[in-house]
């Protein structure tokens, strides 16, 4: 992560105090993904219940079991499972394959069917939506390098005075907007590191310290849901919305935060209410101090004035004309070029997120390239599905299984499948919002999912300061995720409905 903001060493504290995993599981485990694999990959496609699955559709089916179950099981980092993939996808569904794979050393028993360009499997790395990611990461970076974090920090957290419960909302609000635009993780780690002053002035034995503590990865998980770049799920659902190839919805920057920043308010002042509520102040006022290094000088001006530009440009990519990937190279090219950020800050960029937000990509390409996610769709009955079974389902699902593996996993193995299934079923799905709210309903899913140290980074950078017990996060985390559901499923299916989204 980035070694320039505040709080960084208590990523790196978070990831050393991360439990070896036990050898023998690892090997375990790994064993089951691989059987797994070769099992699907070799079976007659009556054995699957897919008698029409090609060969090629067959290979893509059988990594794709293998991303599952190593994403789901984190036999390795979720990144480099991402790389395998994209990898094992090069070597064996495209025109590069090794040579015994390729349709002319075939045997002829079946369909083999359509290969995957490489170049096209390669194209996942550079996708304009990790483009966007990158841009985000760059004025991130920046941002930290002179200090405008603090700087904000200390004149957004002011406003809201003294007043214990108001400091609690400042800090709730104030995290959610920096995670808008910054790594949930890194905006974590920040605001862990301004708190810690905050809680020495508090009473050990009150229950607000826990409710402040609590607030930040409630604030960074929930802030995430306001921007495009806020958190990869999101993305992620924006890409195959805004395929041109695909559902050309063209939601722009700006059109999501028109109607999800405002939805991530409302829930974050549920959480205010909430948090003050089971975690009531035996203090009335706190004194805030926060410190930290601010850099003076023109190249703080560069910062201050793109930060703002394309903060401006990304709200407003509707009335420019200009979208939101070809925004985010702005920062990219004017900080490189003035020097501002060097080759030793772009080693700090999250790289294991673009790998793993390609790695998802990747494997949504072939499985609608090769025909397979459409197979898949024709061979369960969707279309007999009620609409509001198919988007309840698919958010709740969503939502149980980012509470144990990775937000960003969760979203790259459902969104594609749901993408073709919404694809096929526009009409019908019409009286709940359109595809729109399947996909949308995935990505708030996963924001929503905090019940456990384990769900996100910012949940184990709170957990490991030590002022929260498992069951105070868990009790927290189950009225988010069901308040989160019932209000974000309300409003976007309202606004799909009335035609606003």
């Amino acid at each position: 992560m980035f070694k320039n903001f505040s709080g960084f060493h208590l990523l790196e504290v978070l990831h050393h105090s991360k439990p070896d995993h036990n050898q023998l599981k690892r090997i375990v485990t790994l064993l089951i993904s691989l059987t797994a694999t070769f099992l699907v990959w070799l079976l007659p496609p009556t054995a699957l219940g897919l008698p029409e699955l090609t060969v090629i559709q067959q290979r893509v089916l059988a990594i794709f079991i293998f991303a599952t179950l190593m994403w789901v099981m984190e036999v390795l980092p979720a990144w480099t499972t991402s790389v395998i993939v994209i990898t094992a996808l090069l070597l064996t569904v495209s025109e590069n394959s090794i040579w015994f794979l390729k349709e002319s050393a075939y045997d002829g028993t079946g369909i083999f069917g359509t290969i995957v360009k490489g170049k096209s499997i390669m194209a996942t790395f550079a996708d304009p939506i990790i483009m966007l990611f990158l841009g985000g990461f760059i004025l991130a970076i920046a941002a930290t390098k002179c200090g405008l974090d603090v700087v904000l920090a200390k004149i957004l957290l002011k406003l809201f005075g003294t007043k214990s419960e108001n400091v609690l909302l400042g800090f709730l609000l104030v995290t959610g907007l920096f995670s808008m635009f910054i790594s949930n993780t890194a905006t974590a780690a920040m605001m862990i590191s301004f708190l810690a002053p905050v809680l020495k002035a508090l009473p050990p034995d009150g229950k607000g310290r826990i409710g402040l503590a609590l607030a930040i990865p409630v604030g960074a998980n929930i802030g995430g849901i306001g921007t495009p770049i806020g958190t990869p799920p999101n993305a992620i659902a924006l890409k195959y919305l805004n395929d041109p190839e695909g559902m050309n919805l063209n939601i722009g920057f700006g059109e999501w935060m028109s109607f999800m920043f405002p939805l991530a308010v409302i829930i974050l002042l549920f959480s205010w209410f909430l948090l003050k509520t089971l975690f009531p102040f035996k203090q009335k006022n706190i004194e805030l101090k926060i410190t930290g290094d601010v850099k003076h000088g023109w190249q703080t001006t560069v910062v201050y004035i793109t930060f703002i530009v394309t903060s401006l440009l990304w709200i407003c990519d509707k009335l420019t004309g200009i979208d939101a990937n070809t925004v985010a190279m702005i920062p990219i090219a004017v900080f490189c070029a003035t020097g501002i950020i060097t080759r030793h800050d772009l080693e700090e960029i999250n790289w294991s997120i673009l790998w793993m937000v390609s790695g998802g990509f990747a494997l949504g390409l072939v499985l609608k390239e090769t025909g397979l996610a459409q197979t898949i769709v024709e061979a369960v009955p969707f279309d007999t599905w009620s609409p509001v079974l198919l988007v309840i389902g698919s958010g709740l699902l969503c939502y149980a299984m980012a509470n144990f593996i990775s937000h960003t996993a969760t979203a790259a193995l459902l969104v594609p499948i749901l993408a073709v299934v919404g694809s096929s079923m526009q009409d019908t799905l019409a009286t709940v919002g359109g595809v729109q709210t399947l996909l949308i309903g995935v990505a708030l899913g996963s924001s929503l999912a905090m019940l456990l140290p384990i769900s996100t980074p910012p949940n184990a950078l709170a957990h490991s300061t030590g002022l929260i017990e498992q069951k105070d996060m868990l009790k927290v985390g189950i009225a988010m995720g069901l308040f989160g559901l019932v209000v974000g499923y309300s409003v976007i299916i309202a606004l799909g409905t009335m035609g606003i989204l």
